[in-house]
């Protein structure tokens, strides 16, 4: 049982030292908050912290692979800009997607925020398979062929929000970004007041709800999915999966609509925080550098073959607390980037500490 445990341990010693630097940093952040350990605070954090968590997960695909998405953040963006005009609750005149006008508006009210959610979804995931394509029928280095489709993408936002504006339904605004207590209030859950065993669990905000779910509805089966075995297999060697038989270029395209699904989640996310849409450029670029910062911070290796989307979000969350301390202790904003790119330093040199400790063995055997 032990010797299992140590085995396991040491296969995720990537994701174990997040977890635990998360832990030790969240711990030191709410003792020097003034209103540590307090439900408001966690609300606050779990708001600042999905769409980043999102975008790590969408980072994380393509890394697996020896590859990177450098279109994450403009799929964040884009997203968000079209959310901001289908997440109103208002009916909205069909024109607004190039369709006749005799056709009638696109729905309000409840149907229309699930209808609206839905698409933004969909086009998040249809640009990740884009990606893919791309990637595997264009023969085009992933690093170049995103960085090609992200500027599209953020073209795309610029023409649907030039100048920031928009507004997201209220209420919709209020039960996503508040305690699950405050969700059930909202929607009018258990007014007969006849769930008593509720209450020992809306304090938890709703984003850290949603960042479970999606972790454990989509990622998990993904990984354990044919598709999911080869994309790992792709990043170790791909001259060896394709020799296996492995469905190569299906696994590719997998993984970078996968990729898309997840940002177009932290992009939907992020227009229902900031009630708006804001086609924000350097945004966009922050939020792909900090992915994949959080990628390597949660343990996934840069070479591909070895990680997680679970370490990718702790890593996301170390970052935010990162930058959650620098408003405690007042210090000037600009410093942040400096911390982060040390921290960001560490972690890649102990995966190379490692890598090198790999070639050292085999040469050893020449």
């Amino acid at each position: 049982m032990l010797d299992d445990l140590a085995i396991r341990l040491r296969q995720n010693v990537g994701l174990a030292t997040a977890v635990l630097l998360f832990c030790i940093l969240y711990l030191l952040y709410n003792l020097a908050h003034p209103r540590g350990f307090s439900s408001a605070v966690l609300v606050q954090n779990g708001d600042e912290i999905f769409a980043l968590a999102m975008l790590a997960m969408a980072q994380t695909v393509p890394v697996l692979m020896s590859g990177l998405d450098l279109s994450v953040g403009a799929v964040m963006t884009m997203v968000a800009c079209f959310a901001s005009y289908l997440l109103t609750g208002n009916p909205l005149p069909l024109e607004f997607f190039g369709l006749h006008s005799g056709l009638g508006t696109f729905p309000g009210g409840i149907a229309g925020i699930l209808l609206g959610t839905a698409i933004c979804v969909a086009i998040g995931t249809f640009a990740g398979f884009v990606n893919g394509c791309v990637v595997v029928y264009g023969r085009i280095q992933p690093i170049i062929a995103t960085l090609a489709t992200g500027a599209i993408y953020i073209g795309i936002a610029l023409f649907l929000r030039p100048t920031p504006g928009g507004k997201i339904d209220e209420d919709l605004n209020w039960v996503m970004t508040n305690s699950l207590g405050d969700f059930a209030s909202t929607v009018h859950v258990f007014d007969d007041g006849a769930a008593a065993w509720f209450a020992p669990f809306a304090w938890i905000p709703v984003p850290f709800v949603l960042l479970v779910l999606i972790a454990l509805v989509v990622w998990v089966p993904f990984r354990r999915s044919v598709l999911g075995r080869a994309v790992y297999a792709i990043g170790s060697a791909e001259g060896a999966a394709y020799m296996s038989g492995l469905p190569i270029e299906r696994a590719k395209i997998a993984a970078f609509t996968l990729g898309g699904f997840f940002a177009g989640c932290g992009g939907l996310f992020l227009a229902i925080q900031t009630s708006s849409g804001n086609a924000d450029i350097p945004q966009a670029g922050a939020y792909t550098l900090n992915s994949i910062a959080s990628v390597v911070i949660g343990g996934t290796s840069l070479l591909g073959g070895t990680g997680s989307a679970i370490g990718s979000i702790f890593g996301a969350m170390i970052l935010r607390v990162i930058s959650f301390f620098f408003r405690i202790f007042d210090i000037a904003p600009l410093l942040q980037p400096l911390f982060e790119g040390l921290i960001l330093l560490a972690a890649v040199s102990i995966g190379a500490l490692h890598v090198l400790r790999v070639k050292n063995t085999l040469e050893l055997f020449r």
